[in-house]
C-alpha cells in the first residue's frame, strides 16, 4: 500500500516542522489539496504554495513525490499552472470538465501522471470509456472540501468494481481519499486500492510515523 498525507490536515504555520518529523522513507506522495473556493468551499493552496513545497521536500533523501489534487471549477486553466513544478500525480475532477481526454494528454505530455477524481456521487460510467487515457482513478470516499469527515460506505462497491475493471487497464492505479484509518485499510487493500490519502488519521496523531507504518502495512 502506498501512503499519500494529506497536508492540509497537519500544523500549515509549521511545515518544515512537520516534514523534519516525518520518516520520509515511509511517505510515497505529499498530497496537496488545491481548492479555489467555488467547486468546494474553501480556499486552500495554489501553485505558489505547492512549489513551496516542493521546495521544502528537495530537502529530504529520499523525496516522496507531490501528489495534487485539484478540486477546482476551471481545471482546464489551472491544470498548466502546475506544470513546471513536476508533480508526479495531477489530478482533476470528473465533475469539472468536458475535455477530460485534451486535460489528460496535455498533463501526460509533461511526464506527469494523469488522474481524475470522483466525487461520492459520481458514477463510475461517467468515465469508462477513457480510463485507457488515464494513470489514475482517484475515489473520493467523503465528500471533498473538508477533512476529518467519516468514509462514506456507498464508495466499497465503487472500489470494488473499478478494481474489476482494472483487469483490462492493468496500467491504472487506483487511489483513496478521504476517512480512511487503521479501521478500513485492510478492506481498502483487499478491495483493490492502490494508494491511500489520509490526513487527520496521520496528522492528528502523536506518532505520525506509527500511522503512517500501520496504513502501509498492506498490500
Amino acid at each position: 500500500m502506498q501512503v499519500s498525507p494529506s497536508i492540509l490536515a497537519s500544523d500549515l504555520t509549521r511545515l518544515d516542522k512537520v516534514f523534519g518529523s516525518m520518516d520520509m522513507s515511509l511517505v510515497d506522495y505529499i498530497h496537496i489539496d488545491v481548492m479555489d473556493g467555488h467547486f468546494v468551499p474553501p480556499i486552500t493552496f495554489g501553485e505558489s504554495y505547492t512549489q513551496m513545497v516542493k521546495n521544502l521536500l528537495g530537502e529530504f533523501h529520499p523525496q516522496p513525490g507531490l501528489d495534487v489534487h485539484l478540486m477546482v471549477e476551471s481545471p482546464d486553466k489551472e491544470v498548466p499552472k502546475y506544470f513546471s513544478i513536476k508533480p508526479s500525480i495531477l489530478t482533476f475532477h470528473a465533475e469539472t470538465t468536458h475535455f477530460p481526454l485534451r486535460l489528460a494528454s496535455e498533463i501526460r505530455k509533461q511526464g506527469i501522471r494523469a488522474g481524475i477524481s470522483l466525487n461520492p456521487a459520481t458514477p463510475l460510467e461517467s468515465v469508462e470509456n477513457i480510463l485507457d487515457s488515464l494513470d489514475l482513478v482517484l475515489l473520493m470516499s467523503v465528500e471533498p472540501g473538508y477533512y476529518g469527515q467519516p468514509f462514506i460506505s456507498s464508495v466499497w462497491d465503487k472500489l470494488e468494481k473499478l478494481a474489476d475493471w482494472k483487469k483490462k487497464y492493468p496500467h491504472l492505479t487506483i487511489e483513496v481519499d478521504g476517512g480512511v484509518d487503521d479501521k478500513n485499510i485492510e478492506k481498502l487493500s483487499r478491495l483493490g486500492a492502490d494508494i491511500v490519502v489520509a490526513g487527520s488519521y496521520i496528522f492528528k496523531a502523536q506518532d505520525i510515523n506509527e500511522r503512517i507504518r500501520t496504513l502501509k502495512k498492506y498490500s
